[in-house]
């Protein structure tokens, strides 16, 4: 694909973004992509699960992107998220640069970086303040996070 599809595609996947679309998120990525953060290590059909179960719990969920730019073979964008956390009710801004690597019109991999101290602080207080930076509550946090996202996907499949 050339460098004006994978621009297409990167705005496509924030506008879906930024308007709680992770269906349409999903189908931005190839059947064996990968997706990498602080929490998550995800892949094929898990990431855009991923997304759904975010946008749709995240009923306060505002996304906000910027520096998107997108070559034949690669593309990143800076993006900001403003939510409550749903485990606490705390307030979540948080700052996040993803790198992407794209083939035949799709996302093929997503590496996404943020401070997770900082996110934790702001999502935990005092056990982020004090624990954030520490493997145990990273570990903690993705144990969670991936047992909520095989709830979801387990709900999905009763419904469906």
């Amino acid at each position: 694909m050339d460098a004006n599809a994978n621009q297409t595609l990167l705005d496509r996947y924030f506008a879906a973004f930024a308007a709680r679309d992770g269906a349409t998120m999903g189908s931005c990525y190839a059947a064996d992509a990968t997706f990498r953060d602080p929490v998550f290590e995800l892949e094929g059909s898990d990431i855009g699960a991923m997304w759904r179960m975010l946008c749709a719990r995240g009923s306060d969920l505002r996304i906000a992107s910027s520096n998107r730019v997108a070559d034949a073979e690669s593309g990143s964008a800076d993006w900001e998220a403003w939510y409550a956390f749903s485990a606490t009710g705390r307030s979540v801004h948080n700052l996040v640069h993803s790198r992407f690597r794209f083939r035949e019109g799709r996302i093929v991999e997503q590496v996404d970086r943020f401070d997770f101290w900082r996110w934790s602080r702001q999502a935990l207080g005092m056990p982020g303040l004090l624990l954030g930076w520490t493997p145990l509550l990273r570990n903690k946090v993705r144990a969670n996070a991936g047992k909520a996202l095989r709830h979801f996907i387990e709900a999905e499949n009763r419904r469906s």
